[in-house]
């Protein structure tokens, strides 16, 4: 039988309430309903509750499913000093003298959603002082209304900053428009409001005729990339060291080793812009150097071979 715990925000563990919920965000007051297939079990003397088989706990707008659940608590005013603290005073008139969850974490085949966004992975670790969320264990994910970002080793979700980092083969993908930049590790920058129940959604930017809606556009204000960084268009491949992507405009620029590589042709320089509306890439190189490339030439229809292009000081451009 399910068996069924409602934690009241003015009983056993109350959460401290803290302004402008965004994502995934669990420091927000108000009961947390909690339930199990196998059982929950109240550890006072640890000050942690356990729920076990299918375990569920419900807050706000937040749901957090795992085969094991455990909240931490401690008794309310021993807040880490070095935490954010809330930007209002709580108005819980009960919070003197209880307890509050601390921390809450989660093990074995972790969902945990929201109206707009579902993250996953084997374990979660929700620090309610730092309302950061950490996802480790495999087939690591954050979906969002227009992005799905993965990592191999670790995604943190900082609730309060609007801000994901994914690290180890990061890759964050528009699926609607089969786009993506991958990097060792990637920090996604959220816009406000997006992800909150109920928020007006921002503008969306518009695109010119022939443009295609860059990733994110009104949802992700920006993406830093850092190492082994690439960018995959409709007709390119761009790598380099480094790198930022903008979702208002559709630009990315990249720094570094960079290399654009369609087909067989290829050019290497220090910067590059790419356009992820159109496609186009352009290289840029730096002052006083020349920009490489090997441009493999085409074939007639008689079968003779077409001169390869010369390559030009300044900047190239491989694009459709």
């Amino acid at each position: 039988m399910r068996r069924r715990w409602m934690l009241l925000a003015a009983g056993l563990l109350a959460l401290p309430r803290l302004a402008a919920a965004q994502g995934i965000d669990l420091s927000q007051g108000g009961p947390v309903d909690l339930t199990a297939n196998d059982g929950i079990e109240w550890r006072q003397a640890e000050q942690v509750v356990i729920a076990r088989g299918n375990a569920r706990a419900i807050r706000g707008g937040v749901t957090v499913e795992a085969e094991r659940l455990l909240a931490r608590y401690r008794p309310a005013g021993q807040r880490d000093p070095a935490a954010p603290q809330p930007a209002e005073p709580s108005a819980d008139p009960a919070r003197g003298g209880n307890n509050e969850i601390w921390r809450l974490e989660a093990e074995g085949r972790v969902t945990i959603r929201t109206a707009t966004d579902t993250a996953r992975g084997d374990r979660a670790v929700y620090d309610v002082d730092q309302a950061v969320l950490v996802l480790t264990g495999r087939d690591l994910s954050l979906a969002t209304q227009s992005q799905v970002i993965t990592a191999r080793e670790s995604l943190e979700y900082w609730s309060q900053r609007r801000m994901a980092v994914a690290r180890g083969n990061a890759v964050v993908t528009e699926p609607a428009e089969n786009r993506r930049i991958a990097a060792d590790t990637l920090v996604a920058y959220f816009l406000e409001g997006a992800g909150t129940p109920g928020a007006a959604p921002a503008p969306r930017p518009v695109a010119a005729p022939g443009e295609r809606e860059p990733p994110g556009a009104g949802r992700m204000d920006r993406v830093e990339a850092y190492g082994n960084v690439e960018i995959r268009t409709a007709t390119e491949v761009v790598r380099g060291d480094r790198g930022v992507y903008s979702a208002q405009t559709g630009m990315a620029r990249l720094l570094g080793e960079v290399r654009i590589t369609r087909g067989d042709n290829q050019i290497n320089g220090r910067e590059a812009i790419v356009n992820m509306r159109t496609g186009v890439a352009r290289l840029v190189s730096a002052p006083g150097a020349r920009v490489q490339g090997l441009i493999v030439p085409q074939q007639d229809g008689a079968g003779q071979q077409q001169p390869a292009q010369q390559q030009q000081p300044g900047s190239a451009r491989i694009g459709r």
